[in-house]
């Protein structure tokens, strides 16, 4: 098993998790004492997203862009605004 002080961890971050992918066991210490362990996943999850899945749920009335009041009414606006 590998180990690696909490700066050097961050400093090469992405090999650290590219050796956990492939089945090596990091540990992390801080100040020579262990805090954790990196280890990859036992199965590589897939990406389950789906899109368009909510098409058509929501309603919009108006315009999604427009402000929600009249500039007119907006406070911060106002020059006594503090």
């Amino acid at each position: 098993m590998e180990s690696a002080n909490v700066a050097e961890f961050k400093k090469r971050l992405s090999e650290y998790l590219e050796k956990a992918r492939k089945g090596e066991t990091i540990e992390i210490r801080k100040r020579n004492v262990p805090i954790a362990e990196l280890r990859g996943l036992d199965s590589a999850r897939g990406n389950r997203t789906r899109l368009g899945v909510g098409s058509g749920t929501v309603t919009f009335h108006g315009s999604v862009t427009d402000p929600f009041m009249d500039e007119d009414s907006w406070e911060m606006l106002s020059p006594d605004a503090k």
